[in-house]
């Protein structure tokens, strides 16, 4: 019988980012664009510099209001008018504020490229902001804000930020706001919020997908050219560090009586990409302890112990700081068990990583970037992210290059200067001393036990 050699498997050639074509206009939006051939239905991204510092104290959540009726209606066409032009044209439009800035999103079939861009120039220069739509907008976020208290993470998420953050901060309170806040906010409100900062100074746009046969620069010449640049300064309070409360260290149990799981929520303050080091340890860090299915935390409480369906872990960097978060629901009866074993795992890394741990975390990354920037959504998403982090797509690239050369050392001194700065690792005897810990679930079941772990003060508040 004739034996046939095993073909050898060669590593991957190394991936980059796809170059972009920049081009910066008269009125300060900065242009990129990203030929994709073979992809006829264009992504085009708009990111704009808006913090949610930039809304009045007493407003919180105009920022959501406007990016939901930027399209409700426009100086020349009413809402139906509108909506229905978008339909005809093959445009999907979407809009929302994030940490980082305020987003657009369009994707539109090639051939209408050009009247999509007149449609986006109404919505940027000239919207009408309806009373009525206006309205309809308070009242469904309002409705919202009601059903996020009754899901046990969003739950959780509210808490965390009151806990984490100081009171002053505004990452302290919901992205849209409280329903205080957004009860009182009218057509007047967002009006002047989008005649101060919807301008094109500082603003990114990405246009991906099939260019050929297109100018896409003189298209977004001709329709946004005249888009007013704006009164100020960009950057301002996208580049401040948020404040964070002195009293963060601390467990907050949110009493929901009967729950038969509790939801756990567990974070620390996290570096950027700017950080010592590199940025390319960190993602390997979180993908290892809770990134995937087979990471650490549920490989004990979920295979072992069956105490959870998964539970993730990330760090989530922003301009200048950033979070380590972990979070996921358990059995209600195993809640005090789950957050020790929880905790116990998270400062694990302080006592050592494997190789083979590393190099599946490198290799994931590293190894799946082609796929998951294989779309022109995708591309055009992470260029106008990159740009309200104050960075190009080359940091994409680069950041892609140093994952080769990470290895348990660069791993675990990166892992050592986090829980320094962030004060988790603590002394053997009192593990976890620096975690922020949200638990959702019944109090009166799960306090004592709780108290017990010693990781630190629990401070009990009602549901609501």
């Amino acid at each position: 019988m004739t034996q046939v050699a095993r073909p050898t498997v060669a590593p991957p050639p190394d991936w980059s980012f796809p170059d972009a074509t920049r081009h910066l206009l008269a009125n300060g939006l900065t242009l990129l664009t990203y030929d994709v051939p073979g992809q006829y239905v264009l992504s085009v991204r708009l990111g704009l510099p808006v913090s949610l510092r930039d809304e009045p104290r007493d407003k919180e959540g105009v920022a959501t209001i406007l990016a939901r009726t930027l399209d409700e209606g426009t100086a020349r066409h009413s809402a139906e008018e509108f909506a229905r032009m978008l339909e005809r044209k093959g445009v999907s439009f979407g809009a929302g504020p994030s940490e980082s800035g305020l987003f657009l999103d369009l994707d539109v079939v090639k051939g209408n490229l050009d009247p999509a861009l007149d449609l986006l120039r109404q919505i940027l220069t000239e919207p009408a902001f309806p009373e009525a739509e206006v309205a309809r907008h308070v009242r469904t976020r309002l409705a919202e804000i009601e059903q996020e208290r009754a899901v046990a993470a969003h739950r959780a998420s509210l808490e965390f930020v009151r806990t984490f953050y100081a009171p002053s901060d505004r990452w302290s309170r919901p992205t849209g706001g409280s329903a205080e806040t957004v009860a009182t906010i009218t057509r007047d409100d967002v009006a002047a919020l989008h005649r101060e900062h919807v301008v094109a100074a500082g603003a990114t746009m990405a246009v991906a997908g099939d260019l050929g046969g297109l100018d896409v620069r003189a298209m977004v010449e001709a329709w946004l050219g005249a888009w007013p640049a704006g009164p100020r300064a960009r950057e301002s309070f996208l580049t401040a560090s948020a404040a964070l409360s002195d009293e963060r260290a601390r467990i907050v149990l949110v009493d929901r009586p009967g729950s038969v799981q509790s939801e756990l929520l567990v974070g620390c303050p996290g570096p950027d990409r700017s950080v010592d080091g590199g940025w390319a340890p960190y993602p390997v860090i979180g993908f290892v302890l809770g990134g995937a299915p087979n990471s650490r935390i549920d490989a004990v409480l979920r295979e072992d112990k069956g105490y959870t369906y998964g539970i993730r872990s990330s760090f989530r960097p922003r301009r200048s700081g950033g979070m380590f978060l972990t979070s996921g629901s358990v059995r209600a009866d195993s809640t005090a068990e789950s957050l020790r074993l929880l905790v116990d795992i998270l400062v694990s890394p302080a006592r050592g990583f494997s190789d083979k741990e590393i190099r599946a975390g490198v290799d994931f990354i590293r190894k799946t970037a082609p796929g998951r920037y294989a779309t022109a959504d995708a591309i055009a998403d992470e260029a106008v992210a990159m740009a309200l982090d104050g960075r190009t797509t080359k940091f994409t690239t680069d950041n892609l290059r140093d994952l080769a050369t990470v290895d348990r050392a660069r791993v675990e001194a990166a892992y050592a200067r986090f829980a320094a700065a962030a004060g988790v690792a603590g002394a053997p005897e009192a593990p976890g001393a620096g975690w922020t810990i949200v638990v959702v679930g019944d109090a009166a079941e799960h306090r004592e036990a709780v108290e017990a772990l010693g990781l630190g003060p629990v401070t009990v508040v009602a549901e609501d």
